[in-house]
């Protein structure tokens, strides 16, 4: 299986604001609320644009689907944790621990992408799951390695391990499981999302593997990281805490990998890291800071990656 692609879903918001039924476990969300909520899509509209010129300038394939108004779906513009794509013609379709997020599921994406010559041969849907208190928030709970069959999840209470594990089963992945932490006001606790620690590449991982506290889930997960023969870039809580980690590798015009991050991701970066992500790939990174300071999440979860095939 492919580790990238070069078609990329992503949803234009229309009324993008903080949404406050995730503010309990997204740490992340840090912005001051005062901002007219007007203004802040506004900006959040011109940071997705720049984003997808930009993606567009380098070859990738981006659809663009715009979002609705009614229902109010304030972190539509994040769709990898709804939904997701694979190469044996199934879409994913996941729990969801906001209720007004369980809004952003739309049939009618599939539709879009159908007349774009996309095949789907199946939905596995997941959703039913959330009725019971139970989630697994798509590619956000679920850092994929599709090249080596091997899924990994930091468990929170936005990644139901049993779930994880169905999803496993179903899609043919060994899962990877563990626990990532972060320091709020001096405590750990667990991080709600396993891309904002980790990212895959094809020959490399970017991870802060500092946020496993349990040393023995720490080595497994490195280990098992080198048995695949990545390069592992090591990030810190700081450059976590910038987005660092929520970095997704694409594919450009001929083939070329790009890994796509926020500026604040870049910019927290060291030297010495962008020489070692360069040595892969080509970073490629926009300024995302209302859809980061709002929305609580940043490049990575802004795409969902399209693996089927095309007519």
């Amino acid at each position: 299986m492919k580790q990238i692609t070069n078609n990329i879903l992503m949803i234009r918001p229309v009324a993008f604001r903080m949404n406050e039924q995730t503010l309990v476990n997204n740490y992340y969300q840090t912005a001051d609320a005062v901002a007219l909520p007007a203004s802040i899509n506004t900006k959040a509209q011109q940071e997705f644009d720049a984003l997808v010129l930009k993606l567009n300038n380098v070859g990738v394939n981006v659809i663009v689907v715009d979002d609705t108004l009614d229902p109010s779906t304030p972190d539509s513009i994040f769709p990898n944790n709804w939904i997701s794509f694979h190469e044996n013609g199934d879409v994913g379709f996941y729990p969801m621990f906001a209720e007004n997020r369980r809004l952003e599921r739309r049939e009618d994406i599939l539709d879009i992408l159908e007349d774009k010559g996309f095949v789907i041969e199946g939905i596995i849907d997941y959703s039913s799951a959330e009725e019971d208190g139970f989630y697994l928030e798509g590619t956000g709970s679920i850092v994929l390695d599709r090249a080596n069959e091997k899924a990994y999840c930091a468990l929170s209470p936005r990644s139901d391990e049993e779930l994880f594990i169905e999803f496993c089963e179903y899609f043919d992945y060994a899962p990877i499981i563990f626990e990532a932490y972060q320091t709020i006001d001096g405590e750990r606790k667990l991080i709600y999302h396993t891309n904002v620690m980790m990212c895959i590449g094809e020959t490399f991982a970017v991870i802060c593997a500092d946020a496993i506290d349990d040393k023995q889930e720490r080595k497994m997960v490195l280990e098992n990281l080198k048995k695949d023969n990545k390069e592992i870039i090591l990030i810190n809580e700081k450059q976590l805490n910038n987005f660092s980690g929520n970095m997704l590798q694409v594919s450009g015009a001929n083939g070329k990998g790009y890994l796509v991050m926020s500026s604040a991701a870049f910019e927290s970066l060291s030297v010495r890291q962008k020489e070692q992500i360069e040595n892969h790939v080509e970073i490629l990174h926009s300024d995302l800071s209302t859809i980061e300071g709002h929305g609580g999440g940043s490049a990575r979860c802004m795409m969902a990656e399209i693996f089927l095939e095309k007519h």
